[in-house]
């Protein structure tokens, strides 16, 4: 039961931390690479050196990018909803009891607790550096503080919101649709699942 619930609470983090990163990433789109750097033949003889330390002038640019880009208020707000989505899996997983709310409610501060955003943005300083130059660093905080770049920081967490919401209403037809189909070309997938189903609620015989 341990294992499970830490599994869940594992599941979740990594979900909210894919959303994060998704989310923050740049609008502006990246220069072309050069030949060289796009070959995976290049790329795999030369890797390139790995860096020791960031430039602090570089760092301090990235840092202002990800202020400028809204970063820290996106993953704030991805937080709060990780952990109203959270809530429901852990007592659907948990068995039911006077217990189970004061568990989940505890286990929901203690992570409060223990999440500095200050930390995830300390994460992204390495990826902006590894991915871009600080030439594009500066381009991209050229961008963010124009108006239509701040027009990106308000709009772009509920575009992605409800383009996210609307995925997964398409997956759902579109999985109801395929599984009513399988089991029409296939009834023999349908009998053995009904079999199976009155297996599990036969009573067991008595010893």
């Amino acid at each position: 039961m341990k294992t499970r619930i830490v599994l869940l609470c594992a599941l979740a983090f990594c979900t909210f931390t894919a959303q994060a990163q998704a989310q923050s990433a740049p609008a502006a789109s990246q220069p072309p690479k050069s030949a060289e750097s796009a070959s995976p033949g290049n790329a795999s003889a030369n890797p390139p050196p790995a860096k020791s330390a960031i430039d602090p002038a570089k760092e301090k640019d990235i840092r202002r990018l990800l202020e400028a880009a809204g970063t820290k208020d996106l993953m704030l707000d991805l937080i709060n909803g990780m952990e109203t989505n959270i809530k429901p899996i852990l007592q659907n997983s948990l068995p039911p009891g006077d217990y189970r709310d004061k568990l989940i409610d505890a286990f929901l501060t203690k992570f409060r607790s223990k999440l500095d955003v200050n930390q995830l943005l300390a994460l992204a300083v390495p990826l902006y550096d590894q991915n871009y130059s600080d030439a594009e660093i500066k381009s991209l905080i050229a961008f963010y503080e124009t108006p239509l770049g701040q027009k990106v920081v308000r709009v772009t967490p509920s575009m992605t919101a409800e383009m996210m919401e609307k995925g997964q209403k398409l997956g759902e037809e579109l999985g109801r649709a395929s599984m009513l189909e399988v089991l029409a070309e296939h009834p023999e997938f349908e009998k053995a699942m009904e079999d199976a189903e009155k297996d599990a609620t036969a009573p067991s015989p008595k010893p």
